[in-house]
C-alpha cells in the first residue's frame, strides 16, 4: 500500500521549557492509586511515592514535589483522564508517553523482566531526562474545546451501543419474526423499533389489519408508493413465516420490545448529545473554517475540529498531523528489503473519522472522485484509496487550518492548475497550465 510519499515527522523540536527542568517524574496512574518516582538531571531517584487517588493524596503529592525546591516535568503513559488533567491543573507540564515506547523503557530498566508499578515510574522519569528533550509537551485544550472532543468521542461510543443493539435486536426478530427483518432495511431508524413496540408478534401484525398498517406506515411517514404494496404483502402473510414454536415467540418477542425500548431512549439521548455538539461547534472559531470541509456535514465536522483542536502549535507540518491521523503509511528498511504498510499508532477517532469524511467527499469534489478512482485503478481496495484520498484533505486543511481559511473550491482548483497537479488532468473542463 502507498500513497502519495512523505517522510515521517522528525522528533519535536526540544521545548525551551524542558531545558529548565531540574526534576523527572515519571507517572504510573491507576484508577484507586497512583505511585510517582523523581530523578534529578544525574538520574539519582529522589522521591519515591505512592499515593491515595483522593484529594489528600494529590495534596500529598503536591506538597512533596515543591518540597524539591526546583521545576519538575512529568512522563505518562497517556494524553487525557482525570491524571493527566490533575496533573496540568497543578501548574505541571506534561508529557505523554505512546504505550509501546513506555514498554520499551520499562524493559531497558529491568531486562529479566518483572514488572512493577515502582519500576514503571522510575523507568518513565529517566526517559524522561534522557530522552524527553525531543518528546513534544501535551498543550492543553481551550475549555470549549475540551468539551467538544469529550462530547464527540462519548456520542460515538453511544454510537456504538447502539449499534450492540441492534444487532442483538435482529437476531432476536430473526429467530421468530422473519417479517419484520424483511419489512425495514435500516434498523437504525426508529420507526423501526417503532413497530417491534406497536406489533410485537406475527400473530399481532396479522391481527391488526391493513388499515392500522397503513396508519402506522403514515404516523412515521413511512409511506412511499414503491415499498407500501410489497409491504402489505408481507403483513399479510406474517405468520406464514413465523416460527411455529409458541416458546419461542413468547420469549423472544419479549426480548426484542425491551431492546426496543432501549434504542429509543438511547436515541434521545443521541439527539440531545448532537444539539449540545452543534451548539459548541457552532459558538466556536473555527466553525467556519471546517464546517466549510465538503462532505464533512454536522456529524463529521465537528469531530474533525474536536480532534484536531484549535492551537496552531499543535502541529508543525501537515505530516505531522497526517502521521496523528494514521493516514501516513509506515515504511520499514533494512538492505534491499523495504515494506511500507499502515499506520497504527496514531489518534483512532480522528483516524476513523478522516475516513469517513474523505469517503463522503467523493459526492461532494469531482476531483475527490477522480482521485479516489485513480487509486483504485491503480490496484487499491477501497480502504487503501480511502487512506490515500485522506492524506490528501489533510494536505489542504494542514493549510486551511494554519491559515484560518475556510475550504474554498474554485481557489483549490485554480492552485491545482497552477502547480500542474496530475489530478487535475483527469477532471473534464478543467483550463490545463500553458
Amino acid at each position: 500500500m502507498s500513497c502519495d510519499p512523505i517522510q515521517s515527522p522528525l522528533p519535536a523540536t526540544a521545548d525551551a521549557s524542558f531545558a529548565q527542568l531540574t526534576h523527572y517524574c515519571g507517572f504510573d496512574w491507576a484508577k484507586d492509586a497512583h505511585q510517582a518516582a523523581v530523578v534529578d538531571k544525574s538520574g539519582t531517584l529522589v522521591l519515591e511515592l505512592s499515593f491515595a487517588n483522593t484529594a489528600e493524596g494529590w495534596a500529598a503529592f503536591s506538597a512533596k514535589l515543591l518540597a524539591l525546591n526546583g521545576t519538575v516535568g512529568v512522563a505518562i503513559e497517556t494524553s487525557n483522564g482525570p491524571a493527566v488533567e490533575r496533573l496540568l491543573q497543578q501548574g505541571l507540564p506534561v508529557w505523554p508517553m505512546n504505550p509501546k515506547a513506555a514498554g520499551r523503557y520499562r524493559d531497558r530498566k529491568r531486562v529479566s523482566g518483572p514488572k512493577s508499578d515502582q519500576v514503571d515510574a522510575f523507568s518513565f522519569a529517566d526517559a524522561l531526562r534522557t530522552d524527553g528533550h525531543g518528546w513534544r509537551k501535551l498543550l492543553p485544550l481551550d475549555p470549549l474545546t475540551q468539551e467538544l472532543r469529550i462530547l464527540c468521542r462519548d456520542e460515538i461510543s453511544l454510537i456504538e451501543q447502539r449499534t450492540a443493539l441492534v444487532n442483538q435486536l435482529r437476531a432476536a426478530l430473526g429467530e421468530y419474526y422473519p417479517v419484520a427483518t424483511e419489512a425495514f432495511d435500516d434498523w437504525t431508524m426508529p420507526a423501526a423499533w417503532q413497530f417491534v413496540v406497536a406489533f410485537p408478534t406475527p400473530a399481532v401484525l396479522e391481527a391488526a389489519g391493513k388499515r392500522r398498517w397503513q396508519k402506522f406506515l403514515h404516523t412515521y411517514k413511512l409511506y412511499r408508493p414503491q415499498t407500501a404494496d410489497r409491504r402489505m404483502e408481507l403483513f399479510a402473510k406474517a405468520k406464514a413465516f413465523a416460527s411455529p414454536n409458541t416458546a419461542v415467540t413468547k420469549a423472544k418477542s419479549l426480548l426484542a420490545v425491551s431492546l426496543c425500548k432501549q434504542l429509543i431512549t438511547l436515541q434521545q439521548q443521541l439527539d440531545a448529545y448532537r444539539q449540545r455538539i452543534q451548539e459548541l461547534f457552532d459558538s466556536h472559531p473555527d466553525h467556519d473554517l471546517f464546517g466549510s470541509l465538503p462532505g464533512a456535514g454536522p456529524k463529521l465536522a465537528p469531530r474533525l475540529l474536536a480532534e484536531i483542536g484549535a492551537d496552531r502549535n499543535t502541529f508543525d507540518t501537515a505530516e505531522g498531523l497526517q502521521c496523528y491521523a494514521g493516514t501516513a503509511p509506515v515504511s520499514r528498511q533494512s538492505g534491499r528489503s523495504r515494506v511500507v504498510r499502515a499506520r497504527r499508532a496514531c489518534n483512532k477517532v480522528l483516524r476513523a473519522t478522516v475516513y469517513l469524511w474523505a469517503d463522503l467527499s467523493r459526492f461532494y469534489c469531482a476531483w475527490a472522485q477522480a482521485y479516489y478512482q485513480k487509486k483504485k485503478d491503480q490496484g487499491m481496495t477501497h480502504a487503501q484509496a480511502l487512506r490515500c484520498l485522506g492524506q490528501r484533505w489533510l494536505k489542504i486543511l494542514f493549510v486551511m487550518w494554519q491559515q484560518h481559511k475556510p475550504y474554498d473550491e474554485p481557489r483549490h482548483t485554480l492552485d491545482q492548475v497552477k502547480h500542474g497537479s496530475w489530478v487535475v488532468r483527469l477532471l473534464p473542463d478543467t483550463p490545463l497550465p500553458g
